[in-house]
């Protein structure tokens, strides 16, 4: 069987599929993945990914071809409709190797979607409602935030089912996997603290305070460092993971804070290079993307790229090459140029906060990266 998409294409799919051997090497802790030439590089993109503005991408999941300038390939319909038929704002994206599934969050439902069908699994509601979830990295577990409530539910990823409640009275909102499984990151909109779950024991612990209610975020690969946007900041902190003090206040040079079009801070948006040598970070008011040196403390200002639109999110391919902000371009990471822009179908210009890349070999799904910015160094650099 071949998958879904690749059937306007599906000579690609019977050569694919006489490929045994393992479609990439495993990441020696460097931070960038090895991929094999018989894997096939996809990016999925949920839409509406910005609120729930269908101009930029209308409804469903759009799936990009990276290795062949990231060119249309085809759209999943998609579940997650408002009691009028109309599409509800996407709140997050995730996929399990485990299950075969892509998963989309609204701000009611969860979604859980066949990668080699297309089809829909499930969908199911839950207690109030859904926003940024997170899967673990072994595919069986689902940490899923409410929509901006007291709570988040921890949901077996095969089922939908609810395994238990967290209750951290933070407004539930984005929530983050540790690279080994071993811990979780759950922010809420209403604090200046960052909770983390031990998945082992169930204990949580906090770190911080920062110096306003933490928005979107990243850890490192050995989950030592947080970085964080935080309310009214146009920049990051950074926290200690080992101590949960924050270390430092890094503020954008050359840029002054101004209005916004969505989520009320300056900086919404921020991620590692797979490689951790540098943080990207979105400037809504001044359409810029701008990029700090990371091996260095506090992290130095380096420059900047402008986006066509006010960025939101910012995610990057797994082998480091291309940085993804939500506005639709595709960046080079080292040269810093604009390389694509994502299209739909019809030409139109489509934006998400909301995408993820997965590998391919023949049809099976064999790799995933996360809708965060995470970096993926796991071993100490000396």
């Amino acid at each position: 069987m071949v998958p879904l998409f690749f059937a306007r294409f599906r000579w690609v799919g019977v050569l694919l599929v006489f490929f045994t051997a393992a479609s990439f090497m495993p990441d020696p802790g460097t931070g960038l993945a090895t991929v094999r030439k018989s894997a096939r590089r996809y990016l999925y993109v949920a839409a509406p990914g910005i609120r729930n503005y269908l101009e930029y991408g209308g409804h469903g999941i759009l799936i990009y071809d990276i290795d062949n300038g990231h060119r249309f390939v085809r759209r999943i319909p998609t579940a997650g409709l408002d009691k009028e038929g109309k599409p509800l704002n996407v709140k997050g994206v995730g996929v399990s190797l485990a299950t075969q599934c892509i998963y989309v969050s609204t701000i009611s439902s969860l979604q859980c979607v066949d990668l080699v069908t297309g089809k829909m699994r499930w969908e199911k509601e839950y207690e109030g409602g859904c926003d940024r979830m997170a899967i673990s990295p072994d595919g069986k577990t689902i940490y899923l935030p409410s929509f901006e409530k007291e709570h988040w539910h921890v949901v077996d990823a095969m089922t939908g089912n609810v395994l238990k409640k967290i209750i951290t009275n933070s407004g539930a909102h984005n929530t983050l996997y540790g690279l080994d499984g071993s811990q979780v990151y759950l922010a809420g909109l209403r604090s200046p603290y960052m909770t983390v779950v031990d998945t082992r024991t169930g204990s949580t612990h906090q770190v911080g305070p920062f110096s306003a209610s933490i928005r979107p975020f990243t850890v490192n690969g050995r989950q030592t460092l947080l970085f964080a946007n935080v309310n009214e900041l146009l920049g990051f902190e950074v926290g200690d993971l080992t101590t949960g003090k924050m270390l430092h206040r890094v503020e954008v040079a050359g840029f002054q804070r101004g209005p916004v079009k969505r989520h009320g801070c300056p900086s919404h948006g921020i991620g590692l290079t797979p490689d951790e040598k540098e943080i990207w970070l979105a400037d809504a008011t001044n359409q810029r993307v701008h990029v700090f040196d990371a091996t260095v403390m506090p992290p130095k200002q380096l420059g900047n790229v402008a986006m066509r639109d006010q960025p939101g999110w910012i995610t990057f391919s797994l082998d480091g090459r291309y940085a993804y902000p939500s506005t639709g371009e595709v960046v080079d990471v080292k040269t810093k140029k604009i390389v694509a822009t994502l299209q739909d179908e019809q030409g139109r210009p489509v934006q998400s906060e909301k995408v993820v890349e997965i590998h391919f070999d023949g049809h099976t799904p064999i790799r995933a990266g996360d809708q965060f910015g995470v970096g993926r160094v796991t071993k100490e650099i000396r």
